[in-house]
């Protein structure tokens, strides 16, 4: 009997080894592929959610062809590409497009991938934990809720979005919140565009740098807005143009700073502090054409 039990753990480990080592550092996934396959390149995957579970941590899925490669969920140190050629989507309807809930020391990257929620998708990206989340060259289009939704519950992660297009959400363009610590948020070179909220909104406990980015169309929230809990929004080499308001500071904010950026065309406030919200403008940008300036301090640049 005893010999029966040992013999019974010993083909698990070696049941649980042979799947460790079948996982590849680089798989691939085509528009013809079959998730039955190994994923190689000669007999690439269907799906991106087909692909994760043969590659190994740390490891890149790549496309070798246009496709719609549908919604995953990482829970691992992983990079998806999707080249810099025809298109490679993640196209979903009633959910989220892509979730990370990755471990405490994980980096997901994420490039090159359009994400479209066709109008009933819930978030694009959405990312509740892991050490880091990078967006590069996507596209991020018709959900009902927020383009990239960062919903952390530890303190310490850090978000860059960089040469990245975000438009037509019922939500925010970006939302950044943690309930433990801080969030560090970076974006750059990024468009976000016809927000029914807010284009970036920092809330609860969230550190957002915006640079040499747009942010405009957007609706209820203001364009570029930080609310709640010990937030911050920073703005440089910026264009906030076209929305309802430009930059609102909620109440309980550290507040919005904002330098050598256009805040224009807004039909409301361009800077909006509200119940004891604070805006600061360097003194180096151009207010014009707004409903109105605000209220809102000025220093020399630094």
């Amino acid at each position: 009997m005893r010999k029966m039990k040992l013999l019974q753990v010993l083909i698990i480990v070696l049941a649980a080894t042979a799947m460790m080592s079948a996982q590849a550092s680089r798989t691939w996934v085509s528009g013809v592929g079959d998730d039955a396959n190994p994923c190689s390149r000669t007999a690439p995957c269907k799906t991106f959610a087909g692909a994760i579970s043969k590659t190994a941590a740390g490891g890149e899925i790549d496309a070798l062809d246009p496709g719609g490669f549908g919604a995953v969920t990482i829970t691992k140190a992983i990079t998806i590409d999707g080249g810099g050629g025809p298109l490679v989507s993640v196209l979903v309807s009633g959910t989220n497009g892509i979730v990370v809930q990755a471990a405490a020391t994980d980096v997901v990257i994420l490039r090159n991938i359009s994400i479209n929620g066709i109008g009933t998708g819930i978030n694009g990206i959405r990312f509740l934990a892991g050490k880091a989340l990078i967006v590069e060259n996507c596209q991020i289009f018709g959900f009902t809720t927020n383009g990239i939704d960062i919903a952390l519950g530890a303190d310490g992660s850090t978000v860059s979005v960089k040469d990245t297009n975000i438009s037509n959400v019922g939500g925010d363009g970006i939302k950044a919140t943690t309930t433990v610590g801080r969030v560090a948020v970076s974006v750059e070179n990024t468009r976000v565009d016809l927000a029914t909220g807010s284009g970036v909104h920092a809330s609860n406990h969230a550190r957002i740098m915006m640079n040499n980015s747009v942010a405009e169309r957007s609706g209820t929230g203001g364009l570029a807005e930080s609310a709640n809990n010990d937030a911050q929004l920073a703005v440089t080499s910026s264009r906030i143009v076209h929305n309802t308001n430009g930059l609102t500071s909620g109440p309980g904010v550290v507040g919005v700073i904002v330098a050598n950026s256009d805040v224009a065309f807004n039909s409301g406030t361009a800077m909006n502090p509200t119940g004891g919200g604070i805006v600061t403008s360097f003194g180096t940008n151009r207010l014009h054409n707004n409903g109105s300036n605000g209220a809102f301090g000025t220093v020399s640049q630094q």
